[in-house]
């Protein structure tokens, strides 16, 4: 990171193009509007509408892909539409999301979620089926109830394959969130973007994008490290 941060600055001091300001003018100008109002709202915006697509999307893409794992009809039923999505432009569905649900809050909830459901759901189900089929025999010979081993035996075991799934869901879920403030309502992270590239404010533009991705890579890594806990201590029961 020192290395890329010293690069980048001797490409901004030495003004080969004006799209890169030099990195000490960008943390300066970045040190200047984090305090603004401007700035709190569209970071609490921002923040509101990734936070709760990414839930949407782990509390119905980890039970999809755990069902889908356990049942072979409803995985022949879902799975083609789940690669269709995971692989198909997502942006192109934004305007059938304006027309469906308007061009407020709800449809950049609604593309957040969308962007982040489909990796979490073939995770999900990809950690069903590589589970020891002797747990499951064990729960049944014990009488547990499908509820009981829904959440004793298929959520636990197959925990470090969901946990990689919301991390990358979570980094798709980042284009989502500032792709919906673009096209579909110009609010949060999004206006800043406009105001700053339509101004060629290079540093307020490059000092907004670093605290985009600061906070992405952050919760990023925070869900690796839990995902290399969780993959241990499976891997000793």
């Amino acid at each position: 990171m020192i290395v890329w941060g010293l690069l980048w600055e001797i490409v901004g001091q030495a003004e080969l193009t004006f799209f890169i300001p030099p990195l000490s003018e960008v943390l300066a100008t970045l040190f200047s509007i984090i305090g603004t109002p401007a700035f709190q709202k569209a970071l609490a915006e921002t923040a509101y509408a990734f936070f709760v697509g990414v839930a949407f999307a782990i509390a119905i893409g980890i039970p999809v892909g755990i069902l889908m794992g356990k049942s072979r009809l409803l995985d022949e039923l879902l799975l083609p539409w789940v690669n269709v999505f995971l692989s198909a432009p997502l942006t192109a569905l934004v305007p059938v999301l304006m027309v469906l649900f308007g061009f407020g809050m709800k449809s950049i909830i609604i593309t957040t979620a969308l962007f982040a459901i489909w990796i979490i759901i073939l995770n999900s189900r990809a950690g069903v089926i590589q589970i020891n089929r002797s747990l499951v025999e064990m729960a049944h010979s014990f009488g547990a109830s499908p509820l009981n081993a829904f959440f004793k035996i298929y959520f636990w075991a197959a925990l470090p394959e969901i946990l990689g799934g919301v991390r990358i869901g979570i980094i798709r879920a980042v284009k989502g969130v500032i792709i919906g403030q673009l096209l579909i309502s110009i609010v949060g992270f999004g206006a800043l973007f406009e105001l700053y590239s339509a101004n060629f404010l290079m540093g307020h533009f490059w000092a907004v994008l670093i605290v985009l991705f600061a906070l992405a890579f952050t919760i990023s890594e925070f869900l690796a490290y839990l995902e290399r806990r969780v993959s241990y201590y499976a891997s000793k029961r």
